[in-house]
């Protein structure tokens, strides 16, 4: 969409790290994910690492590396909070380009950056923004429990309130559109508004596609 001004938002630090390095030392990026190793034995000590003394660049670099090279381009974190993903090959590596490198950075030059929670960006929202929400879901299932993506769980506590501030946000004038579990109690969240199945996509296993993929669009219609 490339819009003249955006705002992007994710609780997860190392992800705004990437986006903020590839926005800001995009040529910085490139060169330090060029030199990774390209053997699983390179792949498990740049997972393994410390990051504590790691520069910008050099964290964004990284996480670039390994949802690059991990088993099918998961994100998942144990119960210390450290990505434990295995080795899934390089093939996914070189898709990524150095013009195309720039050609995001070009792109997230419009965006601000931040890391929190979803409800106050949400509620900071006023008549004619957009907001795009991809909360984290288990296709399916009424909550996110097994620490995809992130340390934590997303409860079905957490749904509710997602749905309690985008429906404040609608009565301010907000459009939005989300994706989402199609559990059955989720969707009765959301009574009232726009709805549809998603009819083809990877559901519950990642990587592979399927027809039966438990997840929804839901977005609200307003009239000027």
């Amino acid at each position: 969409m490339n819009p003249e001004s955006a705002l992007l938002s994710d609780k997860n630090h190392e992800l705004i790290d990437l986006y903020t390095g590839i926005r800001d030392f995009p040529e910085d990026i490139w060169e330090l994910y060029s030199q990774f190793p390209t053997t699983k034995k390179g792949y498990y000590e740049i997972r393994d690492s410390s990051v504590n003394d790691l520069d910008l660049s050099q964290r964004a670099a990284r996480t670039l590396f390994l949802n690059r090279t991990c088993f099918k381009g998961m994100w998942r974190h144990n119960s210390q909070g450290k990505f434990n993903v295995g080795y899934g090959g390089q093939d996914r590596r070189w898709v990524i380009s150095k013009e195309r490198l720039y050609e995001v950075s070009e792109h997230l030059s419009h965006a601000k950056l931040r890391c929190c929670d979803f409800e106050s960006v949400v509620n900071s929202c006023t008549k004619g923004d957009f907001l795009f929400l991809d909360p984290p879901y288990c296709p399916g299932e009424k909550e996110q429990q097994n620490n995809h993506y992130t340390f934590g769980c997303f409860s079905y506590d957490d749904q509710i309130r997602l749905s309690n501030s985008l429906q404040r946000a609608s009565k301010r004038g907000v459009c939005w559109v989300m994706t989402n579990s199609s559990h059955p109690e989720i969707i009765d969240l959301y009574e009232g508004y726009s709805c549809f199945s998603i009819e083809k996509g990877t559901g519950g296993s990642p990587g592979l596609l399927t027809q039966d993929t438990g997840e929804v669009v839901v977005y609200n219609l307003l009239e000027d």
